[in-house]
């Protein structure tokens, strides 16, 4: 039989399972919109089957593992990495902030954290910025060595991103710049757990679709660009 707050964090982690495959059946549709044809199907199943993997991890880590609910919030360093050197970006300074929740499986120290993150990133150029507000959904492995007091922590795994607000367009001079609704790329972490509650890490991610399109004035659009962004996050886990 399970115990009271076995259930209570079964259903929690049921809750997370449906809305993970929500926002699964949302990227399908926005891959079809932001990924060239050719590669469509290939990025969309790799995706999509990675996602699958490690929320079916979490929705069954109640039944043997380690599962704690949690707040974690941030500041980000962001830029716009772009295919050609149409223009040359400076950071831009954000924030990010959500629900997570962590599962561990005793003794190995591997396991799984999934949160749900506002956050805003975006790019800088000749004094003036340009802030796009997301709603990312990242899914790392998550690796842990140390003892109770302190441990270390690494971290790696695919999130999505869904514009919901910020920024659309920026015009420049000779081109203007369109934030896209849809991104998805990898996350790669590590930082310290202190007191099995409080974690202070640094977190770097690389987009991996395509963030931003420039257009340039009566020829269309002549490029594209990528989030590229450097996190210090806290989470405070129960």
């Amino acid at each position: 039989m399970y115990t009271c707050e076995q259930r209570i964090r079964f259903v929690l982690s049921l809750l997370f399972e449906l809305l993970m495959f929500f926002i699964c059946f949302l990227s399908e549709k926005c891959f079809y919109l932001h990924v060239k044809p050719r590669k469509k199907f290939m990025m969309k199943k790799s995706i999509v089957l990675v996602f699958v993997a490690l929320m079916l991890g979490v929705l069954y880590a109640p039944l043997n593992a380690q599962v704690k609910f949690g707040v974690k919030g941030g500041v980000n360093i962001a830029s716009v990495h772009f295919s050609d050197d149409v223009i040359d970006p400076n950071n831009v300074t954000g924030y990010h902030i959500g629900p997570m929740i962590e599962a561990m499986i005793p003794v190995t120290g591997l396991g799984i954290d999934v949160a749900v993150l506002y956050s805003q990133k975006g790019l800088e150029f000749e004094d003036e910025s340009m802030k796009t507000d997301y709603i990312d959904v990242p899914v790392n492995l998550k690796w842990k060595t140390g003892v109770s007091v302190a441990k270390l922590y690494v971290a790696a795994g695919p999130y999505l991103s869904f514009r919901a607000g910020g920024d659309k367009k920026w015009d420049l001079i000779e081109s203007q710049i369109e934030a896209k609704s849809f991104g998805a790329g990898v996350n790669l972490g590590a930082g310290v757990e202190l007191l099995n509650h409080l974690q202070v890490g640094v977190n770097y991610g690389i987009g991996l679709t395509d963030n931003y399109s420039v257009n340039k004035v009566g020829l269309g659009d002549l490029n594209d660009g990528k989030n590229r962004t450097w996190s210090i996050t806290a989470a405070i886990l129960f």
